[in-house]
């Protein structure tokens, strides 16, 4: 058996790499603190946008198109449509001063609340852990070309199920497949 090793698509500059762990996303240092930069970027802007929104009164009949993209997160391009094709309601003020009805557009885009992550409610995975249905750790670090030690902190890791039967340890072929050939 020939091992190869896993190639990856970086997330930011989409190259083929090979990861160093199986968690690696990234294939350099440089693209790492892209995407890193990215997501304070995206976290400021987010934040930015709330403040705008929290700014605008809640009892205001009618909005400007920049209130209602910063409310409803759609786009300037949609609400001009809209209005032009007669389904929102508007009044035109004058130059740049286009008034949407709030009720319209909430009942078309609704505001979305976050909702608590504790709300969420796991789901129990069934296994069968028959060694027909198992890679045992050799069999693994064979495959993918790995060590012993490194399977068994995956393993650790992501909660995967065991079974040892005599002196092999079994874990299912789905779930190892998922960890390490993610196609």
């Amino acid at each position: 058996m020939v091992m190869s090793k896993i190639q990856k698509n970086c997330e930011v500059c989409k190259e083929l790499f090979i990861p160093k762990t199986v968690n690696s996303v990234y294939c350099s240092k440089n693209c790492s603190d892209a995407a890193y930069r990215q997501r304070k970027a995206q976290k400021k802007k987010e934040e930015q946008r709330k403040a705008l929104a929290d700014r605008i009164p809640d009892d205001r009949l009618y909005l400007s198109v920049p209130e209602a993209i910063i409310l409803f997160g759609v786009a300037k391009s949609t609400l001009y449509r809209l209005v032009r094709q007669g389904r929102i309601p508007a009044i035109n003020l004058g130059t740049r001063l286009v008034r949407i009805e709030r009720k319209a557009v909430e009942r078309m885009f609704p505001i979305q609340e976050e909702t608590p992550a504790t709300g969420k409610k796991s789901t129990v995975k069934l296994y069968r852990l028959e060694p027909e249905d198992c890679y045992t750790i050799g069999e693994i670090a064979q495959k993918f070309g790995i060590s012993d030690s490194s399977v068994y902190k995956h393993i650790r890791k992501f909660s995967i199920p065991i079974r040892q039967i005599g002196k092999y340890v079994y874990a299912p072929k789905t779930e190892i497949d998922n960890i390490y050939d993610p196609k």
